[in-house]
């Protein structure tokens, strides 16, 4: 396996941007024609034309902004990501290729259309005749769960887009890394596509050491799956767009029923434990929100300034108001050291939405204002849909350069979006990490724009004397 390293210069001037290591790790030397010349493509005019084929020297810029590119020193290369896509020679002999695929965490629209999408490239393209579906996860490879695993052909798979969820199943927790190898090598598998959010890269970071530590062939390559787009260096992920769409459906059911009651308050709670991206771009989709609460903005409920006062004047003036809150907003309200976690060890948000159903009506019972509070969480409806037309069509592509880097013998990397171009992304680059909403950033401002909302925080009151 080729190993990478980055080289720093020793030098004075502060770096605004982050260091990201973006060489692609390989099993070996590519040697085998690609199957995929061998397939006819044709001109308008109805003219023979070969296959155009990508290179490891094509390159997207990490930071395409004329301040990066002005920081860099004399000599400095900036940095790139490889380009995504087939590649003329590849490593693998598709006739002896086994490829597994496991789908972790929770749901998110579109991952039946990646599995799809996988399938029917590995078969019809590079004619691989062994591809497995592990089942519930990375319980899968556990011998003791006994999940049987599942063939995967175009026919098993012809019609899954349909459908939400996951054929393969899921499931959360940690499991024995050593265990999970061991499966790999005992099934002789050549390619693991796994399909899963930051708790599935760092198991696959451990995945990829494992390997390499045993001296196997197996490429490991990582689809990103998060509902809450919060995976860095990937501009979106796969179901968000689907996510957006179904919270708007949800925020207007909510606006609907605050116009139609007297002081009619609508509250909306989704998804977003760590990141407010669904909340701020279901809003802007809407233009219906008058307060937008998310993970990485600070509210007070209480005092002159709080939410609570505001909601007031709001109904005073308006007689309605509809509220969205991200799932992980306002967790100060909260003590960590009472809250549960989930099978792979994180915290659980508190409820932040019942919190504030609780509040904002002990709030108004104690002015003896009537108010009517109308709570909506689509969350799971939202997790099981199927995946929009345009999250289908970016399935696809995702799908497809997964298997394109598979069959090159890349390894330890993911298939991201960015910039506009399809591009390879090392694990070690994204794992650990969390991307957030900026509070200074166009998105932020613009919600602020639409809402008018106001800080929601008491400023202590400065006097002069």
């Amino acid at each position: 396996m080729r190993t990478c390293e980055i080289v720093t210069v020793k030098d004075e001037r502060p770096r605004v941007f982050d260091a990201v290591d973006t060489c692609i790790p390989t099993l070996g030397e590519a040697k085998i024609d690609s199957p995929i010349r061998t397939i006819p493509l044709f001109t308008r005019e109805g003219r023979l034309m070969e296959e155009s084929f990508v290179s490891d020297q094509e390159r997207v810029l990490v930071y395409d902004t004329l301040e990066y590119l002005e920081q860099l020193r004399p000599g400095e290369e900036p940095l790139t990501f490889e380009v995504a896509g087939p590649r003329a020679k590849i490593y693998f002999d598709p006739s002896k290729t086994r490829c597994a695929i496991a789908t972790c965490g929770g749901l998110c629209p579109g991952i039946n259309d990646v599995i799809r999408a996988i399938v029917l490239q590995l078969h019809h393209l590079y004619r691989v005749r062994h591809i497995y579906g592990i089942r519930y996860g990375f319980q899968g490879f556990i011998p003791k769960y006994g999940h049987e695993m599942l063939d995967l052909t175009p026919e098993v798979v012809a019609n899954i887009h349909s459908f939400g969820g996951t054929i393969l199943s899921s499931s959360r927790g940690p499991q024995d890394i050593g265990e999970i190898v061991d499966a790999l090598d005992r099934l002789s598998i050549n390619i693991l596509f796994l399909i899963g959010g930051d708790g599935t890269l760092r198991a696959a970071d451990l995945i990829v050491q494992e390997i390499a530590r045993r001296e196997l062939k197996i490429s490991v390559i990582v689809i990103p799956k998060t509902i809450d787009n919060d995976i860095p260096l990937v501009s979106r992920s796969f179901g968000f767009d689907t996510a957006v769409e179904m919270a708007s459906q949800a925020i207007r059911a909510a606006h609907t029923e605050a116009l139609g009651a007297p002081n009619g308050i609508g509250l909306v709670k989704l998804m977003g434990r760590y990141s407010g991206f669904v909340a701020a771009n279901a809003t802007l989709a809407l233009r219906e929100v008058n307060y937008v609460l998310i993970p990485e903005l600070d509210f007070d409920l209480d005092g002159p300034q709080g939410l609570l006062a505001s909601l007031e004047e709001r109904l005073k003036a308006r007689n309605h108001a509809v509220i969205v809150v991200a799932e992980g907003a306002g967790q100060k309200f909260f003590d960590p050291d009472k809250l549960p976690r989930d099978p792979s060890g994180n915290i659980k948000p508190g409820d932040i939405g019942l919190y504030l159903v609780d509040r904002i009506k002990e709030y108004f019972a104690a002015r003896k204002v009537d108010i009517n509070l109308k709570y909506i969480d689509p969350s799971y409806m939202i997790r099981s849909m199927p995946a929009n037309y345009n999250d289908r069509i970016f399935c696809g592509f995702l799908g497809q350069n997964a298997v394109h880097a598979g069959m090159a013998g890349k390894t330890a990397m993911l298939v991201s979006r960015w910039h506009g171009h399809y591009v390879h992304v090392p694990i070690k680059a994204a794992v650990g990490k969390s991307k957030e909403v900026d509070l200074d950033s166009p998105l932020w401002r613009s919600v602020l724009e639409s809402t008018g909302q106001p800080p929601l925080k008491n400023v202590p009151q400065v006097t002069c004397t």
